[in-house]
């Protein structure tokens, strides 16, 4: 099997695609060969700057990088694709940033990547002035232009007067397969830290790098471009590109030759918009993250009318949806199925489980060709059927470590057997069929009178009541517990839900001792931009609410 650099992938099938959409958006169209022409202007503009690749890989542990870095500082839209395009072709690395992060939060994500480049909207630039004076590393500031008024900062370049530097001829360097994708995990259990890929190994694992629903990896460039001949479908992400899962759904869709699709507004989940643009653009597949936005666009799809005769399924990665949603979107869209998709920053894809009208469910998975799970102490990888619950974890294709950060980067990627693994902390059964049970993420399990208590299946449990809009669940300090289950909940519009009627509502599906002890009611659950429960937030309004008695 070759050996992908993304970059090169993206000019190969470009080149076998020249007129065929690449991204459409509420106000352009851009060709794949005009995709070509721009990202090369803007790796040309780079590299004759002198950013791009100092040390080859080889040269390098797993937690280093030899490459400069790029930070994107965007909201969705063609920028944010022809920037991660256009680094990889001057063989720089770009990176993830949440916009939802305070100066604070920002300073510690740029100093810790050692970012190079941002580049940003102008809605950002406040924040990013306030905190430039402390980057010492930041060389080269790239504004991209928006409604918001915000001057350019001082000593940046605009977008467009970048690309206009750079030659649409192609860069002279030779891309690799060991060069970096970077994506920085989410920080709402933990401060984030920058997981390093080799493109080759995140593209064969997340990116198109395999045939849909196929175990093997594509053999040859040639075959990806043959099959990208067949492409053209019509593909939405409404999660931002700053999330994994987002960014692994784009270049799927790049990979096989189809077209990018961004609603008109791009700042906020308007639901109203999405499905407008998908019935225009008859989009194929539409990419979400979980409940939080999945269930505003179940709330529009039935109050509105809506053609999604085109839609063939909706893809939901990163956080769960939950069956009532799932029953409840089928009603409207019948004909359509729903991808429960897992995986993280330092695993890629993992497994999946369908549902259509009928048969909805939520929990198990069918595992990808290299996800496993090992045993709890990490000293043997585990055979379906094992009673042992243990570590969901991925071989093969995974990352390299964690920028800058050794001790992590082993703690993380152990090798077990002589296989290297990476085993980011979800608890998971392997059933004796095959299937795999996820229970949740360690770090928010709750071990409570000697109990462990897995923090999304009650969040499940609670948000199947009508009257629930959002839910997150976390433990607590408590003197006959240790700790305690707490739920964070957000009412309906318009409703309210008394403590009793929900442990009456989830008391059927699970055992006592996993009962929230006390419910904590918000107008508003935080979450990340991409849906992503805040369990750090959530934690404080539990403790807060037992200091105030």
């Amino acid at each position: 099997m070759e050996q992908y650099n993304i970059a090169e992938v993206n000019e190969a099938v470009a080149a076998a695609n020249p007129d065929r959409p690449a991204i459409i958006t509420a106000e352009t169209t851009i060709t794949y060969a005009e995709l070509t022409s721009r990202t090369r202007r803007l790796a040309n503009a780079l590299h004759q700057r002198g950013f791009g690749c100092h040390t080859e890989r080889s040269e390098l542990a797993g937690h280093q990088s030899g490459q400069d870095h790029m930070a994107i500082y965007l909201h969705n839209g063609p920028e944010y694709i022809e920037s991660m395009l256009g680094a990889f072709k001057a063989r720089v690395a770009p990176l993830n940033v949440n916009y939802r992060y305070v100066a604070d939060e920002l300073r510690y994500l740029l100093d810790n990547s050692k970012a190079r480049i941002v580049v940003f909207h102008d809605t950002f630039a406040p924040t990013l002035a306030e905190i430039l004076p402390d980057l010492t590393d930041v060389a080269l500031l790239v504004q991209v232009p928006d409604d918001s008024g915000n001057d350019l900062l001082p000593g940046a370049v605009r977008y467009e007067d970048l690309l206009a530097e750079g030659s649409s001829d192609r860069v002279p360097l030779q891309l690799s397969p060991d060069d970096l994708y970077i994506l920085y995990t989410g920080g709402t259990t933990g401060m984030p830290k920058g997981v390093l890929w080799r493109q080759h190994d995140i593209f064969i694992s997340a990116m198109g790098g395999r045939p849909f629903g196929q175990a093997e990896a594509f053999p040859s460039l040639d075959a990806i471009v043959e099959a990208s001949r067949n492409g053209g479908a019509r593909m939405m992400s409404v999660a931002p590109l700053m999330h994994g899962a987002a960014q692994w759904a784009t270049f799927t869709g790049l990979t096989g030759g189809n077209t990018i699709v961004f609603p008109a507004d791009v700042t906020r989940l308007d639901p109203a918009d999405v499905l407008a643009t998908m019935e225009r653009e008859k989009v194929l597949t539409l990419q979400i993250v979980g409940d939080a936005m999945g269930r505003p666009l179940v709330e529009e799809l039935e109050a509105g009318s809506y053609d999604m005769s085109g839609l063939l399924a909706l893809v939901s990665g990163g956080a769960a949806l939950n069956t009532a949603l799932k029953d409840r979107f089928l009603e409207q869209v019948p004909h359509a199925v729903i991808l429960d998709a897992v995986g993280s920053s330092e695993t890629g894809a993992q497994m999946g489980h369908t549902s259509m009208k009928g048969a909805t469910a939520t929990g198990t998975f069918t595992p990808g060709p290299e996800t496993s799970v090992v045993a709890a102490d990490l000293s043997a990888e585990l055979a379906p059927g094992s009673a042992e619950t243990g570590w969901l974890a991925q071989r093969g294709h995974v990352p390299l470590g964690y920028l800058g950060d050794e001790a992590k980067t082993q703690a993380t990627f152990p090798v077990i057997g002589g296989t290297r693994f990476a085993v980011p902390g979800d608890r998971a059964n392997w059933k004796a069929d095959g299937i795999i049970e996820l229970l949740g993420r360690d770090s928010v399990t709750i071990n409570s009178g000697g109990e462990k208590i897995y923090a999304e299946e009650v969040e499940q449990a609670i948000a199947r009541h009508p009257r629930v809009y959002d839910v997150v669940v976390v433990g607590r300090p408590s003197e006959r517990w240790g700790s305690e289950v707490v739920a964070v909940v957000q009412c309906a519009e318009g409703e309210t839900v008394t403590p009793e009627e929900l442990l009456e509502e989830i008391s059927a599906s699970l055992a006592r001792y996993k009962l929230p002890k006390a419910f904590v009611f918000r107008e508003t659950i935080v979450r990340s931009p991409a849906g992503k429960a805040d369990y750090r937030w959530a934690r404080t309004q539990a403790e807060e609410d037992a200091a105030q008695g």
